[in-house]
């Protein structure tokens, strides 16, 4: 059983270490390795989300004490995140097991190529309005962050966190910060959501891999809060929205009737996609390194050099 509580705690941190520091990634890729081993959906999304409570209050208060959080950004994404997370939770809880697990496949699939267009191919989804750090932009997006997150077992992060870049003119430490301070709320809100079902979940929450998941995103937590920003961050954020877009492609292909072995073939070639992707996206992380040295030049700087 050691080894198989070790695979949960590595798969745990590197999670946290993708999710602090590109303020996405922890829930979406712990509920696709829950599903793939079988755990129904609202049992896949309820264990991610009590995993996502201890290492989402260590990374928030991390990023908190770094001065990484704007305090009126994260009032705006956590409460109405917090209240649809709760709600969406008790409505997984009621869903029928082979519904729930076709809908969370689909919807991770989602969020997956959200987060695979974000930073493989430097794409936003939406337009940046005007004054989009009101509670007019910010409110609605945090509502619908959360409610995905419950529904999903993941999704606060490829929903709120690309949403708030394009919005705000927030540096991206200070959005990943915001977004993963208020994201242990709504993981509270949520859990508080499916405790409402706790005796239909009982015999399927899988505890041992939700003690692995905790132990090695607590520890990589603070290490992640402080690489924010630093990592190439579109190779890894290509990378983890190819793996769950495999992951869950294939669950859907075969739920389609697809044969087994036609589905491994096209997982082999969207892999090698995501690697010549995640290749190419570099070419973005040197671009903004470039941008930054330049702004870190002052005029001053540049005056005295001769």
């Amino acid at each position: 059983m050691m080894w198989f509580f070790a695979i949960f705690a590595m798969a745990g941190g590197a999670a946290q270490l993708v999710d602090g520091t590109l303020g996405m990634g922890f829930g979406v890729t712990s509920a696709t390795i829950l599903l793939s081993m079988g755990v129904t959906a609202a049992a896949a999304s309820a264990a991610t989300h009590a995993a996502k409570l201890p290492t989402t209050f260590v990374s928030g208060l991390t990023h908190w004490r770094r001065g990484n959080v704007d305090t009126g950004t994260f009032l705006r994404i956590a409460v109405p995140g917090a209240l649809m997370a709760f709600i969406g939770a008790v409505v997984l809880v009621n869903l029928s097991l082979a519904t729930a697990k076709t809908w969370m496949s689909g919807l991770l699939l989602l969020l997956g190529l959200v987060i695979f267009l974000r930073f493989g191919f430097n794409r936003r989804l939406i337009p940046a309005p005007r004054r989009g750090h009101t509670a007019r932009w910010l409110s609605p997006i945090g509502a619908l962050g959360g409610l995905v997150d419950s529904l999903g077992g993941g999704g606060w992060g490829p929903v709120v966190t690309p949403s708030l870049m394009t919005v705000t003119n927030h540096e991206p430490r200070k959005v990943v910060g915001s977004v993963n301070a208020a994201e242990f709320f709504v993981a509270l809100f949520a859990s508080a959501g499916f405790l409402t079902g706790a005796e239909k979940l009982e015999n399927d929450m899988p505890w041992f891999a939700v003690l692995g998941l905790v132990t090695g995103g607590v520890i990589v937590a603070p290490f992640a809060a402080r690489l924010a920003g630093r990592l190439p961050h579109h190779v890894m954020g290509t990378l983890v929205g190819g793996l769950i877009l495999l992951v869950n492609g294939q669950v859907l292909l075969l739920a389609a009737g697809v044969a087994a072995s036609a589905t491994w073939w096209v997982m082999a070639a969207a892999a090698v996609a995501t690697a010549v992707v995640a290749k190419a996206s570099y070419v973005y992380d040197k671009a903004e390194r470039a941008a930054a040295s330049a702004c870190e030049t002052s005029p001053t700087e540049l005056t005295a050099q001769p």
